[in-house]
């Protein structure tokens, strides 16, 4: 499926993007644990931007709705776990860092289907 593709390419360039801002744009605006954490952010953008094209890869050749379900996940993953942080660690509201973990369970669904659909379509 084109879209996974095409998501990932998106989230490479917004990861790639971002980690430039976080290291030039936010250096002595924010503190040295707030970059950190917009660092983990970016990291687990990019491992999970991967994962998209994994996916998008595999649903060329194997039409499971396993490997559908999973691109899915990893994008909420993106979404809840880098997003919350990146939020977090600009604005120091841990309402937002509360929201991480949930990301967190995203991916790890993402990968529990993947190896799924891996075992049961290849």
């Amino acid at each position: 499926m084109k879209i996974f593709l095409l998501l990932g390419i998106i989230n490479g360039f917004l990861a790639v993007a971002l980690g430039a801002f976080g290291a030039h744009g936010l250096e002595g605006k924010i503190s040295e644990k707030a970059i950190k954490t917009w660092e983990k952010a970016v990291n687990y953008q990019m491992f999970h931007t991967i994962a998209l094209f994994i996916v998008g890869l595999l649903l060329i050749k194997y039409q499971g709705s396993s490997f559908n379900i999973a691109g899915w996940f990893f994008l909420a993953g993106i979404l809840l776990f880098s997003g919350s942080l990146y939020i977090y660690s600009t604005t120091a509201i841990k309402t937002f860092a509360m929201i991480t973990p949930i990301g967190g369970v995203a991916f790890l669904i993402g990968w529990v289907l993947l190896g799924y659909a891996v075992v049961k379509f290849i």
